[in-house]
């Protein structure tokens, strides 16, 4: 089992596998328009763009899971992506990543790298920690702007928590190549 053996939901609503991606490095993120880390969309388009000639791309998943953050329908959620951040990378239909409903994606992306979120990751930790305190010491998505690190062979190499920024992901992914 790999990431390839998933398939998703664009925006518009047909289906596209992702064995399309076979080959190439994939930084997946659950990604909302109404929130505190919003301004990450910024740093990961420039990610994407220094690196998609390089075997990096970025697959951006909607969700409203955190918050009520991203309310907006597909359609809305791909205006805002283009208008605000000029985002070219693929962003998907609206998707949940925890619990009953969550996308086989991301309850794959969850076991595979079930992360390590504690006390260094500052102000999210301890909303977190007020906010959805049965999420601590567990594989759930704590909140938006998760993001997951899969090599070309569809494995999960590792998992960020969203206070780890995009360019922080830049000087780790030049060290792969």
């Amino acid at each position: 089992m790999s990431v390839h053996d998933y398939t998703v939901t664009t925006a518009a609503g047909a289906t596209e596998n992702l064995a399309a991606y076979r080959g190439t490095y994939l930084l997946i993120t659950n990604v909302a328009s109404k929130c505190g880390l919003t301004s990450q969309y910024e740093g990961l388009e420039a990610l994407h763009r220094a690196n998609r000639d390089r075997g990096l791309q970025v697959l951006g998943f909607p969700c409203n899971q955190f918050g009520g953050q991203e309310p907006g329908t597909d359609a809305e959620i791909q205006d805002f992506c283009s208008l605000t951040y000029d985002v070219t990378f693929p962003v998907y239909g609206k998707i949940d990543v925890n619990g009953d409903a969550a996308h086989p994606l991301y309850r794959y992306l969850r076991a595979q790298a079930p992360g390590n979120f504690g006390p260094e990751h500052g102000f999210l930790f301890e909303h977190v920690r007020k906010s959805r305190p049965e999420a601590i010491g567990t594989d759930e998505i704590k909140w938006n702007f998760t993001k997951f690190l899969v090599d070309p062979d569809g494995t999960v190499l590792r998992r960020f928590e969203p206070t780890v920024t995009p360019e922080d992901i830049a000087a780790e992914f030049a060290a792969l190549r």
